[in-house]
């Protein structure tokens, strides 16, 4: 699973780290904090990077959706798609196919269980200021003419450090090192290659510490840096 991201990239680093402009950059609000549930407009570089940066919104809503009430009913159980059965479920088949993004982020939150709480932390890849998680997008038609843009992000099963974070559900984001996001992005990558794309990265290939508690704090701000700072638990002992 991975719901609750770090975006806090501004539009100059975006297009220096992807070769392409930000379009629509008036409506982009970087932020430590996005969480899929707010339905976020995020950036998303596509296959066609000619199209430059585009900003989707987190929960696909398949072509084929038939109405809005539908739309708002599916988007809310679309921000992940597992890797596992990405080729196969009619939600994700056809994005999975044609329509495959990348979602630049600096980090991604999650949460253990641990001595009767829930404790945050924030992982990043080691060495990389702006990385890639995987994503597939796909367009749908509203009322008038106009069409709505969304993403999923793809998730795979834990790595041995994320097995300890996430210890419950055991799920991480496909991350994609810089040297592959072309091959991910390309159409012409074939299903063996795609799959080992979706496996989990290795453990030493990530950084992670607890945060505090602020980022469960819905009546705070949490656009702000303390929200990646490095905090202590007593219940943590000696984990890592």
């Amino acid at each position: 699973m991975c719901f609750t991201v770090n975006v806090n990239i501004v539009r100059e680093e975006l297009e220096e780290r992807y070769g392409s402009e930000l379009i629509d950059h008036d409506k982009y609000r970087p932020s430590y904090y996005y969480h899929a549930y707010s339905l976020p407009s995020m950036p998303v570089v596509c296959s066609d990077r000619n199209s430059g940066i585009r900003l989707f919104r987190w929960g696909l809503i398949p072509s084929w959706v038939a109405d809005e009430s539908e739309a708002n009913d599916i988007m809310l159980k679309t921000f992940n798609a597992r890797s596992e059965t990405i080729s196969t479920k009619p939600a994700f088949r056809d994005s999975f196919a044609s329509r495959r993004c990348l979602v630049p982020v600096r980090g991604f939150f999650e949460w253990q269980h641990l001595g009767g709480r829930k404790i945050p932390w924030y992982i990043r890849l080691e060495g990389e200021e702006i990385f890639s998680l995987a994503g597939i997008w796909d367009s749908w038609a509203l009322k008038g003419g106009m069409t709505l843009n969304t993403f999923s992000v793809v998730t795979t099963r834990a790595n041995p450090l994320m097995e300890e974070i996430h210890n419950t559900k055991r799920r991480m984001p496909v991350i994609l090192p810089a040297s592959l996001e072309g091959l991910w992005l390309s159409e012409g990558t074939a299903d063996d290659a795609l799959a080992a794309l979706m496996e989990p990265v290795e453990s030493g290939m990530l950084s992670a510490h607890t945060v505090s508690p602020l980022i469960t704090n819905a009546r705070a701000d949490r656009n702000r840096p303390e929200l990646i700072q490095p905090y202590n638990y007593p219940v943590q002992g000696t984990l890592f």
